[in-house]
């Protein structure tokens, strides 16, 4: 794909980032296109606001002469258009030529940010053929027009787009009353009284067409009729829309013509910022229109949101966690004045140190927030996924969303798809019976794949069920066996044996598809989310359904730790994982199944000595008394023992790379701003590691 081989410019990677907007939108209003489809009640809004990112698509990658995305983009608007001028029906069929569409373009726009050479032409081509497929020519229609019956002047009907006639004759199948809604603003408020009129009416029906209109005071005044259908009655529209600079006109339906005129004063409602009126119409309106000096010579945009490059939010954390770990020297040498008799001086430093400090803190916090986006945004790509998965498999699945204002860093977020794109994949193709097979088991033909997260604590909780079959569990032994990753299966509890999907090389169906069956993927799921510091758990019922919970720390920029000692070395420990300390001694510790235990409250707590799980060697006698840090992810606990406690201090976690990537334990490292480097653990990883192996 030649015309994609090109040096990403700053102005390449805006359209790259407005293009990324544009398919995201698209995804979740062709859902919703979806839906109505199957209802057969189609919202003109959202089709025209598909219609219009379509458009806006192939206009952007015209400039940049990216032809492909343009080209296609092109033949998608035709089938919209067609659609919204009445002469398709809305149907599954042609919803699934649009998301093939979409999801074509969206591998486009994901090659062109990749820089990737390929060539798709034959993709293209295909997916035009079949749009051009449904683009047949409309039947003509015989006999009068039924806009004839109803009495409109013929300045409107003059006036009306293509678009508009269509949406008119559709209020008139449905058998709503078409009204004449006549207004005249002055001409300096004339918008938010325009805006605030369409949008009493849009609640209760449809605005088809906004025109101007010349009135009695055209030095001071401006005039519009807005063409109106709706299911009220002239006294209800009376009531909720008319004003002294309103006029309403009742021109009737299909059925019969019926005059009436009334003007009345009601209260003003509140105002609404002027939206974006619709086609042609609209176009003329805004060109007829008077502008003020000062509107025209303004050139302020209308967004106040500014993207900004994550790479360029890495740098500027790394910056933050650079001036933290200053701040914590200066502090250190503060204490080092006073004790040498500096004191005063000393003090006058700690003040300005406590005082960076507090201002390095509101620094840290914005950035963090800058960072943080809500997961929503992942759930209208599991959406398209979902949709496009079930159609190929003859599934009926519906997906249900919560929590979508929950927020994540951006990193997290970007990391964590991949792993949910594979589990959901799974709960459609392993999870989700075949309607047939629902049907027989009393369950409604239509599966449900619920997604809902929530923040708990320093954490976020994603969790992913399905009411389909549940895991067979003595299946997966039996495969496990089968397979040679496990020789004795008779003591294996459920919970080890649900943790066996995990394991390369497993899978429970019988045949390979180009879903699943590979045994490939749900390794990689668990090593995803262990390598951002996070953890995943199952909880299945045969017959029921299954559900995946995934936990995940807020971020993973600058984070407080715990800095602890071990036989002479020292590690971080991030601090969300910290529920608690002991300090103990040998008379503290039991042996249960000659595994170290000690009796916490009244539960019974796993214990891991740090210097054993990374086998180091000790020089020295092991301390009398020890400390037992107590950690926690999700429902899972484990007390690690380590030395000594050294301070709580703010770090940030540099990458090992991938020569240390196959490390156990670690997830990173990070600088203690006195020339030292230290490894930080990785807290959910030990712990399924302890609790899987029993060691």
């Amino acid at each position: 794909m030649s015309e994609h081989s090109t040096t990403h410019s700053k102005a390449v990677q805006d359209f790259l980032a407005e293009a990324e907007e544009i398919i995201e939108q698209l995804s979740s209003e062709l859902s919703d296109l979806s839906d109505m489809a199957e209802s057969g009640e189609l919202n003109p809004d959202v089709l025209n606001s598909i219609f219009r990112g379509a458009h806006s698509l192939k206009g952007l990658a015209g400039m940049f002469n990216f032809n492909y995305v343009a080209e296609l983009s092109h033949n998608m608007e035709n089938l919209l258009d067609w659609l919204r001028l009445g002469k398709l029906n809305l149907t599954q069929q042609l919803v699934a030529v649009l998301f093939d569409a979409h999801e074509l373009l969206s591998s486009l726009i994901r090659i062109l940010a990749s820089g990737e050479d390929l060539d798709m032409s034959q993709d293209i081509a295909a997916c035009v053929s079949k749009i051009n497929g449904c683009l047949a020519p409309p039947e003509k229609q015989s006999g009068a027009s039924p806009l004839e019956a109803i009495g409109l002047p013929a300045h409107v009907l003059n006036a009306l787009t293509e678009y508009e006639e269509h949406r008119l004759k559709d209020n008139l199948a449905k058998g709503r009353t078409i009204f004449n809604v006549h207004t005249s603003f002055d001409l300096t408020i004339f918008d938010t009284e325009l805006s605030s009129v369409t949008d009493m009416l849009k609640g209760c029906g449809e605005v088809i067409s906004t025109l101007p209109s010349v009135g009695a005071n055209l030095e001071t005044n401006i005039d519009f009729e807005i063409l109106f259908g709706s299911v009220c009655s002239i006294d209800e529209l009376k009531a909720a829309v008319e004003r002294e600079s309103v006029t309403v006109t009742e021109f009737g339906s299909s059925d019969g013509l019926v005059d009436h005129i009334a003007t009345s004063m009601v209260e003003k409602t509140g105002r609404a910022a002027l939206q974006e009126l619709e086609e042609d119409a609209t176009s003329q309106t805004i060109a007829s229109i008077p502008v003020s000096e000062d509107a025209a010579l303004s050139a302020k945009s209308m967004s106040r949101t500014v993207r900004v490059d994550i790479g360029k939010l890495d740098e500027l954390m790394n910056i933050v966690g650079e001036l933290v770990l200053a701040n914590s020297t200066i502090a250190g040498v503060t204490t080092r004045m006073r004790n040498e008799g500096y004191s005063r001086l000393a003090i006058d430093l700690g003040k300005a140190a406590k005082g960076l400090e507090r201002k390095l803190s509101d620094l840290q916090k914005g950035v963090m927030e800058i960072r943080m986006i809500p997961i929503g945004q992942l759930y209208e790509k599991m959406s398209r996924i979902v949709r496009k998965i079930s159609r190929e498999q003859g599934k009926r699945v519906e997906l249900k969303f919560f929590g979508a204002d929950t927020e994540l860093d951006k990193l997290i977020v970007e990391d964590i798809s991949d792993p949910m794109m594979h589990i959901i994949r799974n709960a459609i193709d392993h999870g989700i019976e075949s309607r047939d097979v629902r049907t027989a088991q009393g369950k409604n033909e239509r599966g449900t794949i619920s997604i809902s997260s929530y923040q708990k604590g320093n954490h976020v909780v994603i969790e992913i069920e399905d009411d389909g079959g549940g895991i067979d569990i003595e299946k997966v032994k039996n495969k496990a066996k089968q397979k040679g990753l496990i020789n004795d299966i008779s003591t294996l509890t459920d919970r080890d044996a649900i943790d066996l999907i995990f394991l390369p090389g497993l899978s429970t169906n019988d045949t390979i598809s180009e879903v699943s069956g590979r045994g490939v993927g749900m390794d990689v799921v668990k090593n995803n989310i262990t390598a951002i510091s996070g953890m995943v758990d199952i909880e299945t019922r045969k017959g029921e359904g299954s559900r995946f919970v995934i936990t995940l720390p807020i971020t993973l920029a600058i984070i407080k730790a715990l800095i602890i000692t071990c036989s002479g070395r020292t590690y971080a420990m991030p601090i969300t994982s910290v529920l608690e300390s002991l300090l103990m001694s040998n008379k503290d510790i039991m042996t249960v199944e000659r595994r170290e235990v000690v009796q916490l409250r009244e539960a019974t707590l796993p214990l891991l000595r740090l210097n054993h799980y990374f086998d180091i060697h000790r020089s020295d006698e092991p301390p009398k008394e020890f400390y037992v840090v107590v950690v926690g992810v999700a429902e899972k606990r484990l007390g690690i023992v380590v030395d000594d406690l050294v301070c709580q201090q703010d770090i940030v976690i540099k990458p090992l790379g991938e020569s240390f990537k196959r490390f156990r334990g670690v997830s990173g490292a990070a600088d203690l701003g006195d020339q030292r480097t230290i490894l930080v653990l990785d807290v959910g990883g030990i712990i399924n590691e302890t609790m899987r192996s029993g060691n």
